[in-house]
């Protein structure tokens, strides 16, 4: 029997008294107990759009949906392009008094008698707390069997080692109320995935803002929580373990649709993306970037910055094919500040997007620096920080030193901001050549992303998520201590230029004055 004619056999799923009863506490749990259970479901549903990478038309399938809250949420991260399957095992699970679901959104409701689903039918599976040990293996070979081959999975899980969640169930005894469920420390879960047949398996701690945390307290709380889930030791009381893993795939994978939505940016974007011994990586990037994006580009500007390896071979390969491919062969001295000063002087389109090479797997949400440049900003910037990013396996110290210039920076220049030293920037042509770019490093960053602060443009930060460097990326070439200091020299001259008008970047502060004249 083949794998194909597998995965279209009916899958039955039957009435499960456990997992019914996983729903109805996580449920009443939010409702009754979590300050910011509302706000919790967005941040997930983000967390996994970032982490599948969804496209358009792509099926999910939401097990164990309960009341529909995070179903919701789902369908507003995805734009009601992804199809979603609300697969409930409560007889009559309440669905509140909200508007209707969306079309993209049907029901099915696990009866007595159960029901029957195509086998392979979906392309991503998610749960909230619905993995049990009394049945856990059976719930993972049911998900495995409705996947697509490649079919990614999320879960969420209540950790066990949280000390919250032990002190409410002590106390829950106490008072004759106990906590049923057997929940599966993070060890188990991994290996319980592996067994099953899912490979890639990523799983993780994450969540510090829980109970008995107030609202009033969240916004200050959530920075440390993004450190505190990326601390050895500390990182394993989090309140949530995040399980992520990938049926194995197709040999051929299926094409995605193209996500060009705006007509204004068709043909006028150049990409710029500044390369160094990145054979590996440059390829696929392009591709993608066609496949996704190819109505939008008007050029792809790869920059060669004197690779030891086959990069500069590929990149004259693709070059010969697409006239929309112009590459920039630079001549020593090294540095990706000079790669991406070089690029954006090549550039010619109305907009000019910076990226860097191992940026494949996240460009299907690069269609969010896209829409909001299509609203209106002048520069809209990928952040890692915003509140509906995740950021998992990060180092910490790197963590710990964005956060404190980031903070210093908002406060010397009196402005709000919250991550814009990422090289994911979408410009509007004309500000991009006024930056003064003097870095010959990876500090260009914060020069491209402090100095249309400075000159009074809109500045949209949309989320994004880093979650490690997978096998297939090489490593980072990031030297904390030395970018350190150039990041700091960098912040010196922008406040020099603000109040003195004075140093590298006076041109940007005669800018904003005249900027500011004409208002």
């Amino acid at each position: 029997m083949s794998e194909s004619f597998r995965a279209r056999m009916p899958v039955r799923i039957t009435s499960n008294d456990t997992l019914a009863g996983r729903e109805e506490f996580r449920d009443r749990y939010r409702v009754e107990r979590d300050p910011i259970g509302e706000e919790r479901l967005l941040w997930r549903a983000q967390a996994v759009r970032h982490l599948v990478h969804l496209t358009p038309g792509q099926k999910i399938l939401h097990f164990g949906c309960g009341d529909l809250a995070f179903t919701r949420k789902l369908a507003a991260v995805t734009r009601g392009e992804n199809p979603i399957v609300a697969l409930s095992f409560r007889d009559n699970p309440p669905h509140g008094d909200e508007a209707p679901l969306p079309d993209s959104v049907d029901i099915l409701r696990v009866a007595g008698d159960g029901i029957d689903i195509d086998g392979g039918e979906f392309d991503c599976a998610v749960g909230l707390d619905m993995l049990d040990a009394k049945d856990v293996a059976a719930t993972l070979d049911l998900v495995h069997r409705l996947l697509v081959p490649g079919g990614q999975v999320v879960f969420f899980e209540s950790n066990p080692w949280n000390p919250w969640l032990k002190l409410r169930r002590l106390t829950s005894r106490i008072f004759g109320k106990r906590d049923s469920r057997e929940l599966l420390s993070r060890t188990v879960l991994y290996e319980l995935f592996s067994e099953v047949g899912f490979i890639r398996v990523f799983s993780v701690f994450t969540d510090f803002v829980y109970a008995p945390l107030t609202p009033w307290m969240i916004r200050a709380l959530r920075n440390i929580s993004i450190i505190a889930e990326n601390t050895p030791v500390v990182q394993l009381f989090a309140g949530t373990i995040l399980l992520h893993a990938q049926k194995p795939p197709r040999r051929q994978m299926v094409a995605s649709p193209m996500l060009c939505d705006h007509a204004a940016l068709k043909g006028k974007v150049s990409i710029v993306v500044p390369c160094h011994n990145e054979e590996m990586n440059i390829g696929p990037l392009i591709d993608r970037l066609l496949e996704l994006y190819g109505d939008y580009i008007h050029e792809i500007i790869p920059v060669d910055d004197n690779s030891r390896d086959r990069t500069a071979e590929v990149i004259a390969g693709y070059a010969a094919r697409d006239p929309r491919i112009r590459p920039v062969y630079r001549s020593p001295p090294n540095g990706v500040g000079r790669a991406i000063t070089d690029g954006m002087n090549a550039a010619t389109g109305d907009w000019i997007l910076s990226m860097d090479c191992d940026f494949q797997h996240l460009l299907p949400e690069v269609r969010d620096l896209f829409d909001a440049a299509a609203s209106g900003a002048d520069v809209a910037v990928g952040s890692r920080f915003s509140r509906h990013s995740i950021l998992l396996n990060y180092p910490i110290m790197k963590i710990i030193s964005n956060r404190g210039f980031h903070l210093l920076a908002a406060i010397l220049m009196w402005r709000q901001f919250r991550d814009v030293t990422n090289n994911l920037k979408l410009f509007r042509r004309d500000v991009a050549k006024r930056l003064v770019l003097t870095s010959p490093g990876f500090s260009i960053n914060a020069e491209t992303g402090l100095q249309p602060i400075l000159m009074g443009y809109s500045v949209a930060e949309v989320p994004i998520s880093w979650i490690n460097r997978s096998f297939d990326m090489g490593s980072s070439t990031f030297k904390l201590l030395k970018v350190g200091k150039g990041y700091a020299s960098v912040l010196v001259d922008i406040l020099r230029a603000r109040w003195f008008g004075a140093g590298p970047y006076a041109p940007v502060r005669d800018i904003a004055r005249r900027s500011e004249g004409r208002k």
